[in-house]
């Protein structure tokens, strides 16, 4: 058998040495955004944090292996027009590693991989959640409760407006897992600012490096979710949004839309009657996001050296 995950060279060495390391996920740019944007702003994340002094560990599954730090060349292929490409949860990467297939890792998938290769940072663009109606359903994501148990640090632009975003902080609360808001005590709701619940907040990257090495201290195993607003220019106009939303749900019952077809339905309503500003809201929000991360991975390899 091969190995159970492989970790490129570039990656262990920045862990061993105590560098900056922030991991990315893949399901971004193999399920998220459209092509060829979806490479470009792949792409466009690692070099921005090369540029700040933080090593990028894209995450995928590659011939069924799970791999932490990607080539530029295998970030090509995950993200190409047509390539066999599927979304990997935490669960199914064993059937991934059966099968062989290729895989783009969400946030649960993500998080374990990167946990187990040392990674302390995350960086991604939303966060999943518990879906609206989930009393009867009972459809939330595997995010939350993969966060429950890896330590890592996790910076998300809150969860999409299309959930149950209080239901969501609750859920959390209940699974232990410490959420903050970034310079914010309004949990965002990734496509606007504020989803119009409150949380703690923290005023810099080093505080929220304080509150991980805390949780660390006091032999806590759950995640630190940094919830970080899209920029106030980027957001999407909360009238708009709020508008726009009502409608994309209307269409969808009108539809029968329901289980996983529902939240793809929504979103593409979404992106259509916006004319596209939601994928660019999509995108500031990934790219403040990595930001973010890679300034509390400077904060926390401090105390390590």
């Amino acid at each position: 058998m091969s190995e159970p995950i492989r970790v490129a060279d570039f990656v262990s060495e920045a862990v061993a040495a105590h560098r900056p390391v922030v991991a990315l996920e893949s399901t971004i740019f193999t399920h998220g955004l459209t092509r060829p944007r979806n490479i470009d702003v792949a792409l466009d994340v690692e070099q921005r944090l090369r540029d700040s002094g933080v090593v990028p560990a894209t995450i995928g599954v590659i011939d069924g292996v799970p791999t932490v730090g990607l080539s530029e060349q295998q970030i090509r292929m995950l993200g190409a027009e047509d390539f066999p490409v599927v979304k990997l949860g935490i669960r199914d990467l064993p059937v991934a590693a059966a099968k062989g297939v290729h895989g783009g890792t969400t946030v649960s998938a993500t998080a374990l991989l990167a946990y187990r290769a040392g990674i302390s940072v995350f960086a991604t663009g939303g966060l999943g959640g518990v879906h609206r109606g989930a009393t009867s359903t009972f459809d939330e994501s595997a995010d939350l409760v993969a966060l429950a148990s890896l330590p890592i640090v996790v910076v998300s632009g809150g969860v999409k407006s299309i959930l149950d975003v209080p239901a969501t902080l609750e859920r959390l609360e209940t699974l232990g897992v410490i959420v903050v808001g970034y310079r914010t005590t309004r949990f965002p709701g990734f496509y606007v600012r504020d989803s119009g619940c409150v949380v703690d907040d923290v005023d810099s990257a080093g505080q929220a490096a304080a509150v991980a090495r805390a949780r660390d201290g006091l032999g806590l195993r759950s995640a630190v979710l940094v919830a970080n607003p899209v920029a106030a220019e980027d957001q999407i106009d909360p009238e708009l949004h709020d508008r726009v939303l009502a409608e994309a749900e209307d269409a969808a019952a009108g539809a029968g839309m329901r289980g996983k077809a529902l939240t793809p339905f929504l979103l593409e309503h979404m992106h259509r009657a916006t004319e596209g500003r939601t994928l660019d809201t999509n995108v500031a929000v990934y790219r403040g996001n990595v930001t973010v991360a890679a300034e509390i991975a400077h904060a926390l390899v401090v105390r390590q050296r």
